[in-house]
């Protein structure tokens, strides 16, 4: 059966769900909110929904409910290799069902058809300034394909229906997650190999293929596999699956919607930490470890001296986790199972910073999560396979995040879900609301007078 038929019957079967939540249950209270929260950014609010994935503190995330190590065990293996296609993680996805090995083939072969991009993308990024960001070419190369949009295009035919519409963003976000790794391949090899451009292999699949585009060696072909689908998904909280949510909620295609992930994805809360973690390691080597073997005690007493001059520890520390980052752990395990790897000084350096950091960090006592998230690692790998223009690391996890994105969108329209438009207060509504204990449950017929003199906005 085909993967959009699949789809469909799925999306038949659970669209009741959502239908009766909202009719039978709308008013059940799962949350409430208060003022640090309408401050700090809304964190940990339960109002966004996705079945794709699920970050929980203590466990970590969860794929359509399997663990990191559930995943890699169940989905079918690339051939030769212990890790999964990415084709057959983006059905897991998708699905939510574990693949059959025809079903991996079905996707396989209608990922390569998709794969192929046109020739106005490549035109556009050799027309950019040579010093352009990699994210900036990443970025407007998912934003020139709009034109291309199908469903874009169907809701401009004037036919538009809301309950087919998912089959036109299914097409979109299939199109967009077979293409990007090409993209980026393309992007490294114009910005960092002197415009040296591999074909794509036919015979390949998606993460093989990358590393074949970029002249890496066989092992780098498991690193991609493996890098793509730790960085898929983490929830609908973070900035680039957020606003790739928000964006397509108001009906804007999936090339739109993605570009906007991609451009929160690029900040330095975000996407761009896995640089500036490896930045810093690097320099913590030549000051700490030039010559010398990382020895517990040598580190300990390095990293006290970071931390009493003010400097924090990066890759420390999640704004969920509280304990050490499952991705962290599965990088981990593949150094410690790559000999070459595992004995790599830089490598050795964040193996003993991951023994003793933690102890020390839980001795100062200022991080709620002492354990190391998934940056404190992934780019010694890739400065080990010879990848070392670290401002590419964010579009490999752009690459990564382009499944779980457009999985979660692809969703949004098979249920119908709303436009999303949070309320506003203003910062004397809250100082009211502070000096009387809460707000009260009725809104006042007189809001409290605003400080900012500007006209209200009429904007939805």
């Amino acid at each position: 059966m085909a993967i959009k038929e699949i789809l469909s019957r799925k999306g038949e079967e659970f669209r009741p769900r959502t239908m009766k939540l909202i009719k039978d249950f709308g008013g059940v209270v799962i949350d409430e909110v208060t003022i640090d929260h309408a401050i700090g950014g809304v964190r940990d609010i339960r109002c966004l929904v996705t079945d794709i994935s699920y970050l929980d503190p203590q466990e970590g995330i969860r794929f359509r409910g399997k663990t990191i190590p559930e995943t890699f065990a169940a989905l079918p293996k690339a051939k030769n290799s212990e890790y999964p296609t990415v084709e057959s993680f983006w059905f897991f996805l998708l699905i939510g069902d574990v693949p059959t090995e025809e079903q991996v083939e079905e996707v396989l072969a209608e990922w390569k058809v998709r794969q192929n991009v046109p020739e106005y993308v490549w035109k556009l990024l050799r027309a950019m300034p040579p010093d352009s960001h990699p994210m900036v070419m990443l970025s407007s190369a998912i934003l020139v394909l709009q034109k291309d949009s199908k469903f874009a295009a169907y809701y401009n035919s004037g036919n538009f229906n809301k309950k087919v519409a998912w089959e036109y963003v299914y097409e979109d976000a299939f199109d967009l997650v077979a293409r990007i790794p090409v993209i980026a391949a393309f992007i490294y090899n114009l910005k960092y190999r002197n415009d040296a451009q591999i074909a794509i292999d036919p015979t390949l699949d998606a993460g093989a293929n990358f590393a074949h585009m970029i002249g890496q060696c066989e092992e780098y072909k498991d690193v991609a596999r493996m890098y793509f689908i730790l960085h898929s998904d983490h929830e609908s909280g973070n900035v680039s699956a957020h606003a790739t949510h928000l964006v397509h909620s108001a009906l804007s295609d999936p090339y739109y919607a993605y570009s906007a992930g991609l451009n929160g994805l690029a900040g330095p809360l975000h996407g761009l930490a896995n640089r500036e973690v490896l930045d810093w390691t690097l320099k913590f080597q030549q000051k700490y470890c030039h010559g010398v073997e990382p020895t517990r005690e040598l580190i300990t007493k390095a990293l006290w001296d970071t931390l009493n001059s003010g400097q924090v520890v990066p890759g420390y520390g999640h704004a969920v986790l509280r304990k050490t980052d499952p991705r962290y752990m599965s990088q981990r395990e593949f150094c410690l199972a790559t000999p070459g790897l595992k004995d790599d000084p830089l490598f050795k350096l964040v193996s003993m910073i991951f023994e003793v950091a933690p102890g020390v960090l839980t001795e100062q006592g200022k991080a709620k999560n002492p354990w190391p998230n998934v940056d404190a690692q992934s780019g010694v790998i890739q400065w080990y396979y010879g990848l070392r223009e670290w401002d590419f690391y964010t579009v490999l996890f752009g690459v990564g995040r382009a499944l779980g994105c457009m999985a979660n969108i692809t969703w949004d329209r098979i249920l119908g879900y709303a436009i999303e438009r949070p309320k506003s207060v203003t910062t004397a509504m809250l100082e009211q609301w502070a000096a009387e204990g809460g707000r009260k449950l009725h809104e006042p017929k007189v809001a409290p007078a605003a400080t900012d003199t500007k006209a209200p906005s009429t904007a939805h």
